[in-house]
């Protein structure tokens, strides 16, 4: 079945939530840090995990929007993977203006995109073995 939006939305936070945040808690220590210390890049990287979760409430709404001029409604796996690139560079602009020291862009776009394709892979696979009423509840998790 085709995930709703409520399903999406609650399948965004729930990962990032859980997947998200046990990878920013891995990943943030082997980051280049220029000149930050490790708790200002937990700072920044957890507050863009909250934005991107929050933020993409409001995408999901545009996306769910678009959907419905599609026949299946629905969009093809690989454009999941591609909506990441506007929703970094929105989450950066977010995060560079909340903490005026923020984190290199090299280290918010690394800890971006790994987390990204990380959510994504574990969205498409692993999420439907832990959670098998997953897909036929339309991507809802409550």
């Amino acid at each position: 079945m085709t995930p709703t939006l409520l399903g999406r939305i609650q399948t965004r936070i729930f990962l990032l939530g859980t997947v998200g945040l046990m990878w920013t808690i891995l990943v943030v220590p082997v980051l280049p840090k220029r000149g930050a210390t490790i708790g200002e890049t937990y700072a920044a990287t957890i507050l863009a995990l909250i934005l991107v979760a929050v933020l993409g409430v409001g995408w999901e709404l545009v996306y769910h929007f678009f959907q419905q001029y599609r026949w299946e409604k629905d969009w093809p796996i690989l454009l999941a993977l591609v909506v990441g690139i506007p929703e970094s560079l929105l989450t950066f602009l977010a995060v560079d203006s909340i903490i005026l020291s923020g984190p290199s862009p090299v280290t918010f776009f690394l800890h971006f995109y790994s987390t990204w394709i990380i959510v994504w892979l574990v969205a498409l696979g692993p999420i439907r073995v832990l959670l098998p009423r997953w897909r036929f509840n339309g991507g809802r998790i409550l």
